[in-house]
């Protein structure tokens, strides 16, 4: 109840990203400039350091107001890159602590084995500060940090690349096999396919005068059949703009005519040459020739891949669906689910892979409007009257209909119900030659007259499809659903959300079964003869892999006296529980209040109450009673005049330290409670729902008190050991980053972008959260380097130090945004550090969810009887990438349907990480999740920060509802900015 979420984040309709249950389940070779940092040293002359001159190497001087980027980084801050084939020329950096390079180790030394961001592995060699006395002989200014140089002063540096592999991958303990879901591709590299850019234009009369649009409905079945219009078996179309081909295309223009009743239009259609692309790039990039993906060739490559279940299946999103009906499955309420699958294309260690994933979508069936409405709502005809149009209209209202009283394929979109029924329904028609004056005419006698359709349900209103101001009734027994239109699983009722999860969440070895029948298939990415024309194949077995198995990590928590002890966990499951224990750290509760928005009796309340209070107690969160009991309404929830004035009442001079809320059902109010309570009031709260405070188990109330206790600020417990890889004295920070973004046609809506960091160490459990509003659908981080230094400054404030090193996890970003993350938003986030005189260390990584690829046992073995793979299990071999610093791993307890692990790839790595430490550190962070026992499938960082974005649209959300203010408004921080007592507190967990 506490985290009511919609179907999406917003990656997608909103990053579409669904609810995450604990434990469940540009050319890229273009140099760039870097912005202004300041502090920079930089030459004052022309001439480029070009790393064949002893004498000529630059240095810098003794000073912390002297930056010199990249030093630490591998390259140069020159145009010519250093090539690491001269001792002599090496840059060097005085031996002092009072000049640090952001990233670079104490010693300074260059990044090697491919493992920085340049190409050098030759060490730095130490220079005393008297060498480098006089600046001016080198070119360099020493400039205060608080300086901004000009943008035509600064050095050209290139753009940063991805790390490569440090190593050969981890070598933990137990190795298991398995197999993957991963289809080993072959290509011919001497071929070409030629890119051609599809142009339609509406063939325009001689006599006519200005520009002339194509509808979008003309344009969509243009595209459907303009495949065939060019050699059907040699030509992948994306429905876009773009046509792949295995041989060239002719030059000359074709026509299409287009029906629409009475109407006929021609379009002009041409084929415009792009480019060739050379497969053997891609093949040069796998062998590790090239340095940058061909990204280009793999997206022609995977057009053609999708063509063949394009013409077979219904394209939805990323997938393929079947529509017939013995194909899919009836879950009731009007709706079917669908089971296709997902696929793509992945550069990968053994080469160009296939990945294929089983999926499964919920669909309204195509079937006639009423019969749609008889399943779904139980709409009877015969009993038609005012309450049944509000369940009606929430039904239908945005659906698209085709309609069967006269031939056409012209789709329709309900824009509602008609006032009227259908035997009171008139209009007026006009004679276009204007031959007879216009009369008025009932809909009942049109329809009889013009198409011979006797309307049978005169007492029921029409269906609204009117468009661009052209009226447009028609009866709902002429509508007929068009196919292929999602039903959000969150609208799901409890029985149909059964039924649905029973077809889509299966175990491991039917998804495996159903994955291979899907490489075979007639109508799946390789059947046909495309591919084949295209001299691609695919192997059609899965892909054998040896991953291997980290053990958990001791935990520290309480006993039955709230005394530390060491806990070890079995490696199976790795869940524990807290019968006959404590959490470490337990916040006294002195001051709180409840109030019951449900209708629970005050004996109900009093009994919960009671029960939290005994529980909080036995896991040693000393609690009192309420300073306030408040009963309510739930229809004041949604009154934020009302809810305003009842919170401040509640928390008026009392100084609360938690609110905890009881609600009927989850409700919409719950956004305004939680933007009003935590912008406006700052008061922490908890809700929860009224049918779990009747039952009251043990397991629920301890639950709730963990969740409490983590808002408050106390540790429920922590690893027993400090992490790997981080000895030494000095302070980690882990930060994670993510933006939930709006649906695209919500166009002045704000992307929420939300960073969070932790304020402790080495217990690093304890977080603090930022959010910002920013362009719609902007993935990059604006405020990126303003939110982190925030952050920094508040942990420097608890802990009167300032971390020595960083750890970045980003959330949400695709293969081609890396370059994003990596050169913009590390960017910002090195100049916002820079500026306050200070340098750690940072690390980049990017956790990845929204994939395909699936790890199953390969052998029956001793394990959980799920089928899963265990917790703790990694794949970093032969599926990763070919060069680049990622892994697969599985980090929870798959108890249902079959684990998807998380995959992390490391785009900076300043911290010399090894395979195995950085599996570690992420691994056990996975056991410091707040609100639950057991690890979780997303290193917490990243999860967190998926709470607070989440939470941040739903300020949004409730700013929107609440006025309706001018769009610019909705990206004003203040909206969104968390009250004082809030922003340095776990209130999102």
């Amino acid at each position: 109840m506490e985290n009511q979420r919609g179907s999406s984040r917003g990656r997608g309709s909103g990053r579409g990203r669904s609810n995450r249950n604990p434990g469940g389940n540009s050319d890229p070779n273009q140099q760039r400039s870097f912005p202004p940092v300041p502090g920079l040293g930089r030459s004052s002359g022309q001439a480029q350091y070009s790393g064949n001159n002893e004498s000529a190497r630059p240095t810098v001087p003794n000073s912390a107001a002297i930056f010199w980027r990249g030093l630490g980084q591998g390259r140069s801050s020159g145009k010519a890159p250093y090539s690491g084939d001269n001792e002599s020329a090496r840059p060097t950096i005085p031996n002092s602590a009072g000049v640090s390079a952001i990233g670079s180790s104490t010693a300074g030394a260059w990044r090697g084995s491919g493992r920085g961001r340049g190409r050098t592995s030759a060490p730095v060699q130490s220079q005393s500060s008297e060498s480098v006395s006089d600046h001016s002989t080198f070119g360099i200014q020493s400039l205060e940090i608080s300086q901004q140089l000009p943008p035509s002063t600064l050095p050209q540096v290139e753009e940063r690349i991805p790390v490569k592999r440090p190593d050969k991958g981890g070598k933990n303990a137990e190795s298991i096999k398995l197999l993957v879901n991963h289809f080993l591709v072959t290509f011919k590299p001497n071929s070409t396919i030629h890119h051609y850019d599809i142009d339609i234009k509406p063939e325009v009369p001689p006599n006519q005068v200005g520009t002339v649009l194509i509808s979008k409905s003309d344009l969509c079945a243009i595209k459907n059949e303009l495949h065939q219009k060019f050699p059907m078996s040699k030509t992948a179309y994306d429905k876009e703009k773009n046509i792949f081909s295995a041989v060239v295309l002719p030059p000359e223009e074709l026509k299409m005519d287009l029906r629409k009743g009475k109407d006929l239009k021609t379009y002009i259609i041409t084929a415009k040459f792009v480019k060739e692309l050379d497969l053997q790039r891609l093949q040069d990039y796998l062998n590790g020739i090239l340095p940058l993906i061909p990204r280009e060739i793999l997206q022609g490559m995977d057009v053609v891949m999708k063509e063949n279940p394009s013409r077979n299946r219904l394209p939805i999103g990323r997938g393929f669906y079947p529509t017939r009906e013995n194909e899919v499955h009836d879950i009731g309420y009007g709706l079917i689910a669908s089971p296709g699958f997902q696929h793509s294309l992945k550069p990968t260690s053994q080469g160009l892979a296939l990945c294929v994933d089983y999926s499964v979508l919920p669909f309204r069936k195509s079937v006639p409007v009423l019969e749609f409405l008889r399943q779904h709502i139980n709409f009877k005809v015969d009993k038609w009257n005012n309450s049944e149009r509000a369940n009606v209209e929430v039904a239908l209202k945005g659906l698209s209909v085709m309609v069967n009283h006269r031939k056409t394929r012209q789709k329709y979109t309900i824009m509602g119900l008609t006032n009227l029924m259908s035997r009171d329904l008139r209009f007026t028609i006009e004679n276009p030659e204007g031959k007879n004056s216009p009369r008025e005419v009932r809909l009942v006698d049109y329809f009889r007259d013009t198409y011979q359709k006797e309307i049978e349900n005169k007492n029921l209103p029409c269906l609204d499809l009117s468009k661009n101001k052209r009226i447009n009734y028609v009866p709902m027994e002429f509508c007929v659903l068009v196919e292929g239109q999602r039903y959000p699983k969150e609208l799901m009722d409890w029985n149909t959300a059964r039924n649905f999860t029973g077809i889509a969440m299966v175990k491991p070895s039917k998804r495996k079964e159903l994955i291979c029948q899907m490489v075979q298939d007639i109508a799946g990415p390789c059947g046909g003869d495309i591919a084949q024309n295209f001299g691609i194949s695919v192997h059609k077995e899965m892909t054998d892999v040896t991953g291997h198995m980290i053990r958990p990590p001791y935990l520290k928590l309480g006993d039955s006296n709230g005394k530390p002890i060491k806990l070890t966990l079995m490696k199976d499951k790795c869940e524990w529980n807290l019968v006959g224990r404590s959490v470490l750290n337990g916040k006294q509760i002195d001051r709180w209040a409840i109030i019951n928005f449900s209708s629970s009796d005050i004996k109900t309340l009093d009994q919960f109450v009671a029960d939290l209070k005994r529980r909080c107690c036995g896991l040693k969160i000393p609690m009192k009673d309420p300073l306030t009991r408040k009963l309510s309404r739930m229809n004041v929830l949604s009154d934020t005049d009302q809810l305003r004035g009842l919170l401040k009442e509640v928390c008026a001079k009392k100084q609360l330290q938690i609110l905890i809320c009881v609600m009927s059902k989850k409700d919409s109010g719950y956004k305004f409670l939680k933007w009003i309570c935590e912008t406006e009031i700052g008061i922490l709260t908890q809700c929860c729902l009224s049918n779990h405070l009747v039952k009251c188990n043990n397991q629920y109330l301890t639950n709730l008190a963990l969740k409490i206790n983590a808002k408050l600020g106390g540790s429920n417990f922590e690893l027993f050991d400090r992490l790997p890889h981080f000895g030494g004295n000095g302070h980690v920070m882990f930060m994670g980053a993510d933006v939930n973004h709006p649906t695209s046609c919500d166009t002045k809506i704000p992307s929420i972008a939300a960073v969070v960091a932790t304020m402790n160490w080495p217990a690093a459990n304890q977080y603090a959260a930022r959010i910002r509003p920013q362009d719609h659908r902007k993935e990059r981080i604006q405020n990126f380097g303003e939110m982190c230094l925030e952050l920094l400054n508040r942990y420097t404030q608890l802990n009167k130090v300032k971390p020595q090193k960083i750890v970045v996890f980003r959330d949400g970003v695709s293969d081609s945004q890396f370059n994003m993350v990596l050169n913009d938003e590390l960017t910002d986030l090195e100049r916002a550090i820079v500026s306050e005189r200070y340098s750690p260390t940072i690390t980049l990584i990017v956790a990845q969810k929204r994939h395909q690829t699936r790890l199953f046992r390969k052998n029956k073995a001793p394990g959980p009887s799920t089928e899963n793979v265990s917790p703790g299990t990694v794949v970093d071999t032969t599926i990763v990438h070919p060069s680049e610093f990622d892994f697969y791993l599985c980090s929870h307890y798959g108890s249902l349907g079959t684990s998807k692990p998380t995959h992390y790839h490391v785009l900076c790595d300043n911290d010399r990480f090894t395979s195995d430490h950085l599996q570690k550190v992420i691994y056990y962070l996975c056991f410091t999740f707040a609100r639950c026992t057991k690890p979780v499938s997303l290193v917490p960082p990243v999860y967190y920060a998926d709470l607070v974005a989440y939470r941040g649209r739903q300020y949004q959300e409730s700013l929107s509802s609440t006025s309706e203010p001018e769009s610019t408004s909705l990206f004003d921080r203040k909206h969104y900015k968390l009250h004082s007592n809030i922003e340095n507190v776990m209130f999102f967990c």
